[in-house]
C-alpha cells in the first residue's frame, strides 16, 4: 500500500487533488492511503515526529507558515526517498525545485493535464523501486511477501498456502481470491489447486514444472498447453 499526502492551504484544492490521486491509483491498479492537510506545519509535525510515513507528497509551494519549499527541505532527512510533486502558479520556483531533487513540478495553469501524468509516473516508480508485495493482515498478524520471492501458492482446505523464499505462509482465503488480489501476469494456474510464479519456472518437462527452489509441480493436462503458451510469451517479452 502506498502512503500519500496532499497538502494545500486551499481546502477545495486539497479535495480536487485527492480525487485525482484516487483516480490515478485506480488506473494504475494500486492501493493507497491518502492523508489530507490544509496546514503545512501539521504535515511537517506528523513527519518529523514519526507519526506518519509517506511515499508520495503533493505539495503546494505558496502556503502560510512553512512554504512547500521549506517543507521539502526539512523532511528530506526523515524521508530521503519520498517523491514530491510541487504544485504552484509561479514558474520561477521550478529552478529551486530542481535543486531539491523534486520528482515533478506542476504549474496550476496546466494542472488537469500534467498532475495525473505526474502522479502515475510517481506511483509506477515507487512500486518499481519497492517491488510489489502481497499483504496478509489479520487482528494478530501483519506480513508482507514480495512478489518476486513467491514460488507458488496451493489450496490447503479453506486456506491458500504461499511458498516463498522466506518460508511458508497461510492466509484464510480461496486460491482464486489470492490470485485476483495479486493481479500480476507472472502468476498462472498450472492446476485448479496451484498457482505458480513464472519467473521461477526453469523447465516444463513430462507434465511437470521445475522451479528454481527445486520443487517439481504437476501441471494438469487441461492447463498444460496454456501454461506453455503463457511461459513462452512471458519469456519472449521479459528475457
Amino acid at each position: 500500500m502506498l502512503h500519500i499526502a496532499v497538502c494545500d492551504d486551499d481546502q477545495a484544492a486539497v479535495q480536487s487533488h485527492k480525487k485525482i490521486v484516487e483516480l490515478c491509483l485506480s488506473q494504475c491498479g494500486s492501493i493507497g492511503e491518502i492523508k489530507s492537510y490544509t496546514a503545512s506545519d501539521n504535515l511537517l509535525y506528523d513527519i518529523t515526529d514519526d507519526k506518519f510515513f509517506f511515499d508520495l507528497i503533493l505539495l503546494d509551494i505558496e502556503m502560510p507558515g512553512n512554504t512547500g519549499m521549506e517543507i521539502a527541505e526539512k523532511i528530506k532527512p526523515c524521508l530521503p526517498n519520498v517523491k514530491i510533486i510541487f504544485i504552484t502558479s509561479h514558474i520561477e520556483y521550478a529552478i529551486d525545485a530542481f535543486e531539491l531533487s523534486i520528482f515533478r513540478y506542476v504549474p496550476k495553469s496546466d494542472i488537469d493535464r500534467r498532475l495525473p501524468a505526474a502522479i502515475q509516473d510517481a506511483v509506477k516508480l515507487i512500486e518499481l523501486e519497492a517491488g510489489k508485495t502481497y499483504t496478509i493482515q489479520t487482528n494478530s498478524r501483519f506480513e508482507k511477501i514480495p512478489y518476486r520471492e513467491i514460488y507458488y501458492i496451493e489450496r490447503d482446505g479453506k486456506n491458500a498456502c504461499i511458498t516463498a523464499a522466506t518460508g511458508t505462509s497461510r492466509v484464510r482465503k480461496s486460491l482464486q481470491q489470492v490470485y485476483e488480489e495479486l493481479d500480476a501476469e507472472e502468476f498462472i494456474y498450472i492446476d485448479r489447486g496451484c498457482i505458480v510464479n513464472m519467473i521461477h519456472i526453469m523447465q516444463i518437462k513430462d507434465g511437470m514444472a521445475a522451479l528454481k527452489n527445486g520443487a517439481a509441480l504437476p501441471i494438469s493436462r487441461s492447463h498444460l498447453q496454456e501454461v506453455k503458451e503463457r511461459i513462452n510469451n512471458y519469456w519472449g517479452a521479459h528475457i
